[in-house]
């Protein structure tokens, strides 16, 4: 299909300031859902995470126990990289007095002097689903596997309440510091097994790479998620394994000279990080997420579907030499 500049920058634009506020209406629900536990925020406004972002973040602590957590906002609406048909925001509730850890080898926790955690991420789960149901009046409230569903109506927008550990992963801290770790999160599915992700690498690094590609990197995620919808629309068929998060990291590894080749011409800038994956095929295995800690493709059959989900997005692109 063949685009304007005009339709690419469409494509390309950031949701709207109602949908913003709608979202932080989402992060102040569940802040206010805890308070009911006797959690508080000490009179403290919710924190900007990061510049470039929608990523916010607020520190609770229980008054009547040791327990602290913290509200951090991930995903794509922190990125500032979801489209309109994905606004909802996800809402990582960690536990910060109780984290998992790894360690380089032949150490533990006790030569950092940690001692065993006496709360989980189960029992926590199950203390944030109290707090929404007694807030909003058991409405709108589903339990799923991973994470804690809230509907939205029309003072916010849908969210996605994931309780989780804080993880701490030691294993490049040579001085048993214990301040010199890469932060990440660990989600304890019901169905059981763990999950580690990264959320405020996701964000640094992805606020770098923006600045770093002349602030063309999130404007061709979105043009690329956008994308992908109309190709659904012209009878293409898309793999489940195709995320709103891979395609991000997808176009992550993307070259920063790719987004700056035509710096003030957003449809043959697009172009350029199209064919540049299109290109780079032997070198999927060296992919990582955008956090640029865990490999993007899981298995060679998710890769496999990742390289015929860009050369298809590379088929249908076409860009409109003349017309603005």
């Amino acid at each position: 299909m063949k685009y304007t500049e005009r339709q690419i920058l469409r494509m390309a634009a950031p949701i709207s300031k109602t949908e913003d506020e709608k979202c932080k209406n989402a992060i102040r629900m569940v802040r206010d859902a805890m308070k009911r536990l006797n959690y508080t925020d000490d009179g403290k406004e919710i924190r900007a995470y990061a510049e470039d972002s929608f990523a916010y973040a607020l520190d609770l602590r229980q008054m009547y126990s040791d327990k602290k957590i913290t509200i951090l906002v991930q995903g794509s609406y922190a990125n500032k990289t979801n489209i309109p048909s994905e606004s909802d925001v996800d809402v990582a509730v960690i536990l910060e007095s109780t984290f998992t850890s790894a360690y380089r080898a032949g150490v533990q926790r006790e030569n950092y002097g940690f001692v065993k955690g006496t709360f989980s991420a189960e029992e926590l789960k199950d203390e944030v689903e109290k707090a929404l149901n007694e807030h909003l009046g058991h409405q709108g409230i589903e339990r799923h596997d991973k994470s804690i569903k809230v509907t939205g109506n029309t003072y916010r927008v849908d969210a996605d309440v994931v309780p989780a550990y804080r993880y701490r992963d030691y294993s490049a801290d040579w001085n048993n510091n214990p301040e010199n770790y890469v932060g990440g999160i660990e989600i304890r599915p019901d169905s059981g097994g763990r999950i580690i992700n990264y959320p405020e690498q996701h964000i640094k690094m992805g606020v770098v790479k923006n600045k770093s590609t002349k602030f063309n990197f999130k404007k061709c995620v979105r043009i690329a998620k956008n994308m992908r919808e109309e190709m659904e629309k012209y009878g293409y068929t898309i793999s489940n394994k195709i995320s709103s998060f891979g395609i991000e990291s997808l176009f992550w590894n993307v070259d920063d000279q790719a987004y700056t080749k035509y710096p003030s011409t957003l449809r043959y800038t697009f172009d350029e990080a199209l064919t540049f994956l299109v290109d780079d095929f032997q070198n999927y295995n060296t992919y990582t997420e955008a956090n640029a800690i865990k490999p993007l493709f899981p298995d060679e059959a998710t890769k496999k579907e990742y390289q015929k989900f860009i050369s298809d997005m590379h088929h249908f692109f076409e860009y409109d030499i003349t017309e603005y």
